[in-house]
């Protein structure tokens, strides 16, 4: 389930550029520049055009207080739906579950690490006793304070280059990250240690490429880039979160992963203080997977999920 989709390349009398659209971030752009690399040594021609999406620009609230579905994605979507780029290159995670009417998913690469890591300052000490972490993830926070219920976490918000600046500059123990966006752009440092513990956040690791729907050349250009097991995993993850939200911000982690032909489901929502936690294992034959996020998510849901969404929900209209 390794192999990349297969189709034939369109002769050179029907090429034409594709448009890549990527948010300005460093991290973002080694990801689109990743893409075009891939269609370049197919033989398509492109261009990258960056923007700024409203999730980089407002830094000083939260990211659930900003109540805007798909923050870092909807700068691109409307350039894509204007016709001013031909596809955009996402961080999957970041991707609403419901993409916009007209675009359609086109390609998810072959997935890098799943995990999140604590990048500290030396000395874990403060493991034991009472420290302050940062992150501006609600999943991240509540599993921290799951398993340290003394601790306190801060909210830590902007690009991977901002929040481990943020970090130097600020007197917190540690901050936790996505290993892969880390390794992408040469930002790991020394001092970390890997959350195994974590479940990560639904298609954590993997990038997305999304098309127009009505734009065939783009997107048999990108069916090479297709990894399938990673599209699979992170469907299931995704159908999971999706199950679970309806539409509303939550702690919420999931991680699919295939053996043989079988495939494992790891599924958590937490409230938002981490105390309460619901978690769900499951493993089927691969084959079975269009349904298993869902047949899971509803597990949850039916042994106090819908009690606890409900409280999750109400708490967070609050902050607003």
């Amino acid at each position: 389930m390794n192999d990349n989709s297969e189709s034939s390349i369109p002769s050179s009398e029907d090429r034409r550029l594709i448009r890549i659209g990527t948010r300005d971030s460093e991290l973002a752009l080694w990801q689109a520049h990743t893409v075009e690399k891939k269609l370049n040594d197919l033989g398509y021609q492109t261009e990258i055009i960056s923007v700024k999406s409203t999730g980089d620009i407002i830094l000083d609230k939260p990211l659930y207080e900003l109540g805007i579905t798909g923050i870092f994605t909807k700068t691109l979507d409307i350039a894509m739906l204007k016709g001013e780029v031909d596809i955009a290159v996402h961080s999957m995670k970041d991707v609403p579950t419901a993409l916009p009417k007209g675009i359609v998913q086109a390609a998810v690469l072959e997935r890098a690490s799943t995990l999140d890591i604590l990048v500290h300052k030396g000395d874990l000490s403060f493991l034991d006793n009472s420290g302050t972490i940062a992150s501006g993830s609600l999943r991240r926070k509540a599993q921290w304070l799951n398993k340290y219920p003394s601790h306190q976490v801060e909210d830590l918000r902007g690009n991977v280059n901002t929040r481990m600046q943020k970090l130097k500059d600020n007197n917190w123990n540690g901050a936790v990250f996505a290993a892969a966006g880390l390794e992408r752009i040469n930002l790991k440092p020394e001092t970390f240690i890997n959350l195994d513990w974590m479940i990560p956040a639904p298609a954590q690791g993997a990038m997305v490429v999304v098309a127009m729907e009505n734009d065939t050349f783009s997107q048999e250009a990108l069916a090479h880039l297709n990894h399938k097991a990673s599209e699979i995993c992170t469907f299931v993850e995704r159908q999971f979160l999706k199950t679970l939200e309806g539409g509303c911000t939550a702690p919420i982690g999931a991680l699919a992963e295939i053996n043989d032909d079988l495939m494992t489901l790891k599924g958590v929502l937490f409230s938002l203080d981490g105390k309460v936690k619901l978690e769900i294992e499951k493993t089927i034959n691969t084959t079975l997977y269009q349904n298993f996020g869902e047949l899971c998510a509803t597990e949850i849901l039916e042994n106090g999920g819908s009690e606890l969404m409900r409280s999750i929900k109400k708490a967070l209209e609050k902050k607003h």
